[in-house]
């Protein structure tokens, strides 16, 4: 199923490489002929030269193989990196197009072991198997047809070695085969433990919780191993078990051709010797195809696991889909509507909101405050379509979010996440973002910038906007990382603007300065403000209340203090008496 993922070039090198196969195993099928040629001539008294004639052939075919060899080597190698950068991809460019459900579903930690450790898993089997599965076959196949017409009890040697070779393999396998499986899981377990170690080290630190981590991290460490060293002795047992077999095959072998050349009598001596000693070099080529094939599988199982955990990511159909229309009609830029939504997260019966009536028009400010959990991230989220909503309708400039080609609605909306994402690289790769930035010019940047009221910090670091940042922002302040949040939004020069809490970083100074450039430079554009604060939306054009999953108020600052109780104890709780009478 994975094979699949190969362009025509590496199906061409796959044939090439079946095919110098076949001819190496042929030229080291010659071989054994070559050696029973010269054993005849030295026990009958021939000449050197009788030797040569055929040595010469003999050493011709050994470096034909070995050339083979080579030649197979690097090919399979071609192709398994070739596909393992395919896999990659297609697992990149699937999950950059799964929602938040799909993303959820498998785990961020599981995500990136089926992009690594999996992947590696194809390539080696790939790499291993065209040289050996294709081989192996072809070689015992080819091997058997030469040994046919031999002694009985030879070939019966052969074929008992063969049946208890396969006997022990398919004993192991039963054992690992279900450990397998369980191992990739246990590698995610111990991505995820490890992810979420360096992630909170600050948390761990502050909390003197080192020793608790190091336990978790200890517990899934040890269970990898612990399956891990399970299967490693089982498949320990495999060579050896072989190369009994094989020796034994061996012995039997010549005792069998002891008896056979003790009852010829002459020179049919010598031709039963030289036949014993040609069936006894292709018997260790029947037995050795075998042997290259226990290599494969101590890997096979593991790859087929990891075959279809890749698979799965890769079929997985988003649940956001793109519609057709990639414009909007004319006259209805900046408008969202939403139409007695609702929406309740996969798998669960409980809705987080319902019931959402709301218009916003072009230019508007309005902003959603409630208590945490009331909803507020979830509801903005489905502007630029993170989540669809289970009922009802989202409209943005008059059409339904669903109709949307995801590119055109995106490209509308400068979103500012709760959670401020910073990319490692320049200040100006982090402003200047996203597949518009060649529209935009360092003016633009500098711009936005200012706008955000980042021109202070940013002007005093090296190289100023071409300063360094490092991965997720961690050489910035909280927040730093929301106005470069908030910059790379206001740079992109869209029409509709959803900040997510995008503020609760920022000194009361800050948020006022901000807020006061933003209805200034982009009058406008419509304004989605999630917040806590009510200081930080109390100018908006409408303020929506959200409390147990639905609209208890809409209104402005002033409206709402008289019609609003749940508003007014979140005012009260954040301002004098004072300053909620003005």
């Amino acid at each position: 199923m994975i094979l699949k993922y190969l362009g025509k070039k590496e199906w061409a090198l796959v044939v090439a490489c079946v095919v110098l196969i076949a001819v190496q195993v042929y030229l080291d099928l010659e071989i054994p002929g070559y050696m029973t040629n010269i054993t005849t001539i030295l026990t009958t008294g021939g000449t050197s030269d009788e030797v040569l004639a055929e040595g010469i052939p003999m050493l011709a075919c050994a470096l034909g193989s070995l050339a083979s060899s080579v030649i197979v080597g690097a090919m399979a190698a071609y192709v398994a990196v070739t596909l393992a950068k395919n896999l990659r991809k297609k697992q990149f460019d699937s999950v950059q197009k799964f929602s938040f459900e799909e993303i959820g579903r498998f785990s961020i930690a599981s995500l990136i072991t089926r992009s690594t450790n999996d992947v590696n898993q194809i390539q080696m089997v790939v790499a291993m198997g065209l040289q050996v599965m294709v081989k192996a076959p072809i070689m015992a196949v080819w091997a058997v047809y030469k040994i046919l017409g031999s002694d009985l009890r030879w070939t019966w040697s052969v074929a008992i070695s063969v049946v208890v070779m396969l006997a022990v393999i398919l004993v192991i396998m039963r054992f690992v085969t279900p450990k397998f499986k369980k191992i990739q899981s246990m590698t995610d377990d111990v991505n995820r433990v490890t992810k979420e170690g360096i992630e909170g080290i600050r948390v761990v630190r502050a909390y003197n919780a080192e020793d608790f981590q190091e336990d978790r991290f200890k517990s899934a460490n040890k269970t990898l191993t612990d399956t891990h060293l399970s299967v490693t002795r089982a498949l320990a047992f495999l060579s050896p078990a072989m190369t009994s077999v094989m020796n034994l095959m061996s012995l039997s072998i010549y005792w069998v051709g002891a008896s056979v050349v003790n009852e010829a009598v002459g020179l049919m001596r010598i031709e039963e010797f030289s036949s014993m000693v040609v069936f006894s070099a292709y018997a260790l080529q029947v037995v050795g195809a075998f042997m290259l094939l226990t290599m494969i599988f101590m890997i096979l199982p593991r790859a087929q696991v990891a075959a279809r955990r890749i698979e799965e990511v890769i079929d997985t159909k988003p649940s956001i889909v793109d519609g057709g229309t990639k414009e909007s009609p004319a006259g209805h830029e900046g408008e969202i509507e939403f139409r007695n939504v609702g929406f309740s997260y996969p798998d669960t019966k409980d809705y987080v909101f319902s019931g959402i009536d709301l218009k916003v028009s072009k230019g508007e400010t309005v902003a959603f405050i409630g208590a945490t959990g009331s909803g507020k991230s979830t509801l903005i989220n489905l502007i630029p379509r993170f989540y669809d909503a289970t009922e009802g309708q989202v409209l943005v400039d008059g059409v339904d979010v669903r109709e949307y080609d995801l590119d055109a609605l995106r490209r509308k909306i400068g979103y500012v996440p709760q959670k401020a994402v910073l990319m490692s690289g320049t200040v100006e790769s982090n402003v200047n973002y996203g597949n518009t930035s060649d529209e935009r010019d360092m003016d633009d940047v500098k711009h936005a910038v200012r706008i955000a009221q980042g021109t202070d910090f940013i002007e005093k670091m090296e190289n100023g906007y071409e300063g360094r940042v490092a991965e997720n922002g961690s050489n910035f302040s909280g927040g730093q990382k929301q106005r470069l949040s908030i910059a790379r939004a206001v740079c992109r020069k869209p029409e509709i603007y959803v900040f997510d809490d995008s503020f609760s970083a920022l000194d009361y100074r800050t948020d006022l300065k901000l807020r006061t450039a933003l209805r200034k430079e982009i009058s406008d554009a419509t304004l989605i403000i999630v917040a806590q604060r009510i200081g930080t939306i109390r100018d908006a054009d409408k303020i929506v209340v959200l409390d147990s999953g639905k609209a208890v108020g809409i209104g402005t600052h002033e409206e709402l203090m008289k019609t609003c109780e749940v508003y007014r104890e979140i005012a009260s709780s954040q301002l004098t008496a004072e300053e909620a009478a003005l």
